[in-house]
Formats: C-alpha cells, structure tokens, sequence
C-alpha cells in the first residue's frame, strides 16, 4: 500500500510528495487508492493549523469518509481528539464527508461522543462498510458560462434518482449560483459534489481561490448583482465556505421539508 505525503499547507514548508521527518513535527500521508491517512510523529502546538487542513484538503479531494490512523503518532491523544473533532465538526455538512478515527493505544476516547474511534484499520474500514456510503454524484467542471448549465443538469439527475424531485428547483437555483461565484470571482476549474442524507440534500463546490464570498444580506433593490449568496441564503437551511491550503469549499443544506416555499399556485 503506497503512501503520499500530504502537500504542505504554507510556504516554506516543504513541497508536495516530500516525506517529513518525525523529528520535524507531524507527518500527515494518505494512501491514494483508499480512505486511510496516516498522522505520525509530534503534533505540535504551532502544527495544528497544518494539520487540520492537511485532513480537509484530502476531504475535499475525493468523496466519502475518511480513516485518520493515529498508530504512528506520539502526541497527547486529547489534544489531538480535539484537533480530529474540529475537523469532522467542520464537514459535517459537506456531501458524504466524515471521519473515523483508527487509535490502537485507546486513549481517545472520543470528544464528547464526536468521534468514532476504533482500535484497528480493519475495525474502521468494518465500520465503513457496515454503514454504506451515500450516494454520490461528482462533476470536473471548468469556469466557462456554460459551467453552471451542467452543474443544474447534474443536480435534476440526483434529485430524481434520489426521490427529492420538490429540492430541483430550489437546489438549482443554489448550485447555478456556487458555480456562478466561482466563474465570476475565483476564475479556477472547480468540482461540484452532491448527495443527499436522509430528507436533506448537500451541496458544495470546491475551486482554487481562497478568495471567501462576502454576504451582506439583503442588497437594496436598486443594486447591480450581489444577490447571488443572498438567494443561496434564501433556499438553503444551511451554508458556509472553508478555506483549503490552496482553494475553498462553499457548501450549503436544502431540506425537503421547507420546499413548500418553492411550490408555485
């Protein structure tokens, strides 16, 4: 099972596929054909930033759940059951995004029942079968004007396939404005993810920026634009953005329950 070194999360700090010596602080790799990351060495203080978005990049890259195994790391597991909390705190609105931790030493027990610790990679990866991935949908999308046509073709597809067909309309009115931002300000290539989590549909968009989107809520009528995130705001339950080492996330929650306000006399 081969290993990457997770790229660094700020300048100076090594390059991409360079392999941190334990001495040198927390090495954070990931096994590029599974869910597992591995943390080993010390974790400290000053790393906390690097590792946590080391563990959202690698989220932000593929979907699904992910195994942070903590076998190789000597570092003070609370501490550290603090910085996996945060993290999983972080996506848990994201689609299909969450995080299983592997301590063979047993000392994080959990923070407040936010985790999910097992002793072994084979406990973890039972686990994940046991409770099967939501369904997935993920497009490459480039930010061309057209960009956002495909992103609503892809979300009336999930919407039917997922039995939701009352979030198409509001879902479509969200994703065509994630897409929108992005080819309007961030100018990047960018990846659409969607699944959908019991009555609930997740939506988000990750590009290259890390350019936040401002809200200032309502815009006065006479305004010119500015109203995307405002409508984004309005059909969604939930929204936000996280910044990634080089890019961000905008994500947002349509619930099923709330598409009276969609429904037209």
């Amino acid at each position: 099972m081969s290993r990457a070194e997770l790229p660094p999360t700020r300048p100076g700090a090594g390059s991409p596929g360079t392999v941190r010596p334990s001495q040198a602080g927390c090495r954070v790799a990931a096994d590029e054909s599974s869910a597992l990351v591995w943390l080993s060495g010390v974790l400290e203080p000053a790393e906390h930033d690097r590792v946590r978005d080391a563990l959202l990049a690698r989220l932000g890259e593929r979907p699904g759940p992910i195994v942070v195994d903590l076998g190789g790391l000597r570092s003070d597991r609370p501490t550290v059951g603090r910085l996996l909390a945060e993290v999983r705190r972080t996506v848990c609105d994201w689609p299909a995004a969450d995080l299983l931790v592997v301590d063979p030493a047993g000392a994080v027990t959990g923070v407040a029942g936010e985790l999910a610790v097992h002793p072994h990679p084979d406990d973890a990866t039972a686990a994940l079968a046991r409770t099967p991935m939501a369904a997935v949908l993920t497009e490459e999308l480039t930010p061309v004007v057209g960009a956002a046509r495909r992103a609503r073709e892809l979300v009336t597809d999930g919407c039917d396939r997922w039995g939701m067909p009352e979030l198409t309309e509001p879902a479509c009115i969200a994703v065509t404005e994630l897409v929108n931002n992005v080819v309007a300000h961030a100018a990047t290539p960018m990846t659409l993810r969607l699944a959908p989590g019991g009555d609930t549909l997740h939506l988000a968009v990750r590009d290259h920026s890390r350019q936040q989107p401002r809200y200032a809520g309502l815009a006065p009528l006479t305004s010119a634009g500015g109203r995307g995130l405002l409508l984004i705001d309005t059909v969604a339950r939930r929204w936000g953005s996280t910044l990634l080492p080089d890019g961000k996330v905008i994500w947002c929650v349509l619930h099923t329950e709330d598409e009276s306000h969609w429904h037209h006399d």
